[in-house]
């Protein structure tokens, strides 16, 4: 069994017996092979704590598709739940099986059709280790309760997507937001109750948080209404895996498409949006919607998506207070060109944007370049009018392993607190170095520059009790000391190398 008793969290021992078996497949390949399986066995697990309630009363009929519908659970065929899938584990025919699975669980749930991974019986899949796959998810140990069961399954999922992203680099970030970015954002914006949308949604992940939020502060589910949208035909799939592992009912269009050019929800006016848009897309055919309703702040350039991303998802506020969470690449803050700078110029006197959050770098698998937060609101209130609230976060953070930061929930309660605190005008102070706010006339006079750093200075150092003059005096006789040690190093190597013929 796999178990959560060691110092390995439950998840990474699941990873790493799950990555032995990766042999020589590639990770985004792998990927859908694991995902995949993941999912098959939480509808399996769904369907059969339904289906033992049901017979556990005995006045329901357990094969009767309708009891499962009503409550939100999968119709799972016989041939498709887990105990047939397992049974075949060791066999030669597991590829078939789950194909089969696969296909029967479309055909009897319309909202899965076209979903689910169907390639599990190629060739070059090889059977023994799928087999022991599948044994290693039949063994996962939750103890008893099936609401355990369902809660685990999803923290597997949410955990094999961050590490199917870093293991694939550059092409993770197209399908992986980091968590500790999304709860940040989530924090802000607090999507407690109505419409939450997100244009380039990846694989769910800001939805995932948001309902998070919601039941860690007691509210209802059913409260929220879930909208997204998705270009890539794979990712997807993956955000109607990952959101229905959960629980969540999301509209993400009727299939994939481009935001810009096939709107999948062009009348919605959403209450909350959260998006991680990808950066600086030249290619994004902005020529061919150059008159768009939605760019009222100006025409974004064809060279670059960053503002065409942000008007778009103005356009989609409601314009009674709602508010908006954005990553973009810090470019966006301070770029002049193609019009950008005017188009900027005309959202910051237009008071749609509320905040800036300069993050610290390395918190992308995908990439190293540094990101901020944008918080954009139609309607801001009587203490954030006529201002704006900067945040320097680029010292936050510690590194996980050489390569990636992770922001603490310290780091991320410190940023939420400070712009909730601004907002709501209370317990509000500017911390040289981390916050200020700044009137859009100070703004203005700054060239319309958004980078955090120009307002809120340089944090202050604690002072050593050491007066100016003495550390200067100090400081100055180590430095000369150090400058006559490395003359006398120099002169014994210039030596040794006399000694043996090398002499310049």
């Amino acid at each position: 069994m796999v178990t959560g008793t060691t110092n390995v969290g439950f998840e990474e021992q699941l990873w790493q017996a799950a990555d032995k078996l990766r042999s020589n497949m590639d990770a985004a390949e792998y990927k859908h092979v694991v995902l995949g399986l993941i999912f098959l066995k939480y509808v399996s697990d769904s369907f059969t704590e339904k289906y033992n309630e049901l017979k556990a009363q005995g006045y329901g009929d357990e094969e009767d598709r309708d009891e499962y519908t009503a409550e939100n659970v999968f119709w799972v065929p016989k041939e498709a739940r887990w105990e047939t899938i397992k049974s075949h584990a060791t066999n030669p025919d597991i590829g078939e099986v789950i194909d089969s699975a696969m296909e029967l669980i479309e055909k009897e749930n319309d909202s899965l059709k076209g979903v689910l991974t169907k390639n599990y019986s190629r060739q070059e899949l090889d059977k023994t280790r799928l087999g022991e796959l599948v044994t290693l998810f039949t063994n996962i140990d939750v103890g008893s309760s099936a609401a355990q069961e369902k809660d685990v399954l999803g923290r597997v999922y949410e955990y094999f997507l961050g590490k199917f992203a870093s293991a694939e680099g550059k092409l993770g970030g197209e399908f992986y937001t980091p968590s500790c970015i999304v709860r940040t954002l989530v924090e802000m914006i607090e999507p407690f109750d109505g419409q939450i949308y997100d244009p380039c949604c990846g694989s769910g992940g800001m939805f995932c948080q948001s309902a998070r939020f919601v039941k860690e502060h007691q509210g209802n589910i059913r409260d929220i209404s879930i909208f997204g949208q998705e270009s890539n035909p794979t990712t997807w799939k993956l955000a109607k895996m990952n959101l229905a592992i959960r629980g969540l009912e999301a509209n993400l269009g009727k299939h994939n498409a481009d935001s810009f050019h096939d709107d999948q929800h062009k009348t919605l006016k959403a209450n909350y949006i959260l998006a991680n848009p990808p950066f600086n897309v030249s290619d994004w055919g902005g020529e061919r919607i150059q008159d768009d309703i939605r760019w009222k702040y100006g025409t974004p350039p064809a060279g670059n998506a960053n503002y065409a991303w942000l008007q778009h998802m103005i356009h989609h506020l409601n314009p009674e207070g709602g508010v908006a969470g954005v990553v973009l690449a810090n470019g966006s803050l301070s770029t002049q060109t193609s019009g950008e700078g005017e188009i900027r110029k005309n959202m910051i006197n237009g008071e749609v944007i509320e905040c800036i959050v300069s993050m610290p770098g390395q918190l992308f698998y995908s990439t190293g370049i540094p990101v901020s937060l944008w918080i954009l609101r139609r309607g801001k209130n009587e203490h954030t009018k006529g201002n704006m609230l900067f945040i320097d976060a680029r010292n936050l953070g510690h590194m996980i392993d050489r390569k990636v930061r992770e922001l603490s929930e310290e780091d991320i309660q410190k940023i939420a607190s400070t712009y909730q605190n601004w907002r709501q005008g209370k317990d509000y102070v500017d911390i040289q170095g981390f916050c200020k706010v700044a009137t859009i006339e100070e703004v203005a006079s700054q060239d319309y520059i958004l980078t955090p750093g120009r307002y809120v200075g340089i944090e202050e150092q604690e002072e050593d009790g050491e007066p100016f003059e003495e550390k200067m005096t100090r400081l100055t006789s180590e430095l000369f000391l150090l400058f006559d040690q490395s003359h006398m190093l120099e002169e014994q190597v210039r030596s040794a190398l006399r000694g043996i013929g090398y002499e310049q």
